[in-house]
């Protein structure tokens, strides 16, 4: 077990506005990094629609996002989390009221919306690649786990 292991939380949810392109990265990052050894899910305040860009993007790094269906926070069965962590300042909101009802701990992660870029493919999908790679370092900072085996 690496340095800090042991304090990491059993079950993660990463919580945006869609559930489209912040909160499935961060999921399918840290589900990348620890394995098994964590639970992680992600929802939206609402369900949008799958993000080609986000595919694209997680892809560069051997993630497969394609099979993600974006759900809502009111679609969750279980909501035994130990954490959520907001990306977004209306999902921060949602997540403080559930988490008043339950003992779960909510940190926020202020992360910019990419699909606010305009411009051409390339400019899009750097916009894109900065937020995976904010919430790639930030993950790796927050949660100390060696990599799950293959990585």
């Amino acid at each position: 077990m690496a340095p800090g292991e042991a304090d990491l939380p059993g079950a993660v949810l990463f919580a945006c506005s869609r559930n489209s392109i912040r909160s499935p990265m961060a999921a399918a990052i840290l589900k990348h990094l620890a394995g098994r050894r964590i639970y992680v899910d992600s929802a939206g305040v609402r369900a949008g629609e799958p993000d080609p860009f986000a595919i694209a993007v997680m892809e560069e790094l051997g993630i497969d996002l394609s099979g993600h269906r974006p759900a809502a926070l009111g679609d969750l069965h279980d909501t035994s989390f130990d954490l959520i962590v907001t990306l977004s300042p209306e999902a921060h909101h949602k997540a403080l009221a559930l988490a008043g009802t339950f003992a779960i701990d909510v940190e926020y992660w202020p992360t910019p919306d990419p699909t606010m870029t305009s411009g051409n493919r390339e400019q899009i999908l750097s916009a894109y690649r900065a937020v995976r790679d904010g919430l790639f370092r930030r993950i790796k900072q927050r949660f100390p786990v060696a990599a799950a085996p293959g990585v």
